[in-house]
């Protein structure tokens, strides 16, 4: 049904439409529609409508997730995993030797010690050579020919000694273990493999020369040992090895690196007990 306002030309109309609105938010719909001579115009709706408010997010769940994004790097580990090992011997070298003290000034060596200290020591850096120079590991290529190998110049100082009258003994248990540990763990690791090798070099430069001026000052009248001779610039044959390690080391995941940490340790523990080996 309709109906009219009599006015002045066309009047208004006021009639219902039926319309179907889907309900789905409680709304409820009034329209009126109005039609004049000159245009049609809607008058529209009022509504309610029912809102559920989302849970607001938890800022400290928020900021745990922010943090957990940015850990606290290691010691050395923006410069690479060399400088990492080297802030754990430095922490090692704190812990065993008081700074107004150094072993030097309290041990007495003899040649049958120190004998037995260079033949441990050739076992060693024999095995190192022996197995980046054998194996099928293309990490362990980059570690051949490096110039700090000192197999063959322990050869040539054991043999003089033997010259010189001295009886060489066999390699001992420090030696012996070591060398063995070498081996087993370049078969189950290439990082942890590769730490040892690079602290054995690194503690030898770092140490073993000034350990060797010492005893050669007391039992060898002051000669010079091809072990302790190199015949390029040490800190740069080192720079070259160091640089490779931190290359190779990109691919190694955090937990390799941190047992790489915890191998150091390791290394520096066995060739203590090989470095004893001169005042037994």
């Amino acid at each position: 049904m309709w109906s009219t306002t009599g006015t002045k030309g066309m009047g208004q109309v006021w009639f219902p439409v039926p319309i179907s609105v889907p309900n789905k938010c409680n709304c409820r719909f009034s329209i009126t529609i109005t039609a004049t001579n000159t245009a049609i115009t809607t008058h529209s709706h009022t509504h309610t409508h029912t809102h559920t408010p989302k849970p607001k997010p938890n800022p400290k769940s928020t900021l745990k997730k922010k943090r957990n994004r940015y850990r606290k790097l290691y010691p050395g580990e923006a410069t690479g995993i060399t400088e990492e090992m080297r802030f754990v011997a430095m922490r090692l070298r704190k812990d065993t030797v008081s700074e107004d003290q150094s072993p030097s000034d309290t041990w007495k060596p003899s040649i049958h010690g120190f004998l037995s200290y260079l033949v441990d020591s050739h076992l060693i850096f024999a095995t190192l050579q022996r197995i980046v120079d054998e194996s099928d590991n293309v990490s362990y290529a980059y570690m051949r020919k490096t110039g700090l190998e000192r197999s063959e110049g322990l050869s040539k100082d054991l043999q003089w000694l033997e010259e010189e009258g001295n009886v060489i003994p066999d390699p001992s248990s420090p030696g012996i273990t070591y060398a063995k540990y070498l081996e087993e763990l370049a078969e189950i690791s290439t990082p942890l493999f590769l730490s040892h090798f690079y602290n054995i070099y690194f503690s030898h430069i770092a140490a073993g020369q000034v350990i060797g001026k010492k005893v050669s000052e007391k039992l060898l009248e002051d000669r010079e040992l091809e072990f302790y001779r190199w015949e390029e610039d040490v800190p740069e044959l080192l720079k070259d090895v160091r640089d490779k390690l931190n290359m190779l080391s990109e691919h190694w995941s955090r937990d390799e690196k941190n047992r790489c940490l915890k191998e150091t340790t390791k290394a520096f523990r066995y060739m203590e007990q090989i470095v004893r080996l001169i005042v037994s």
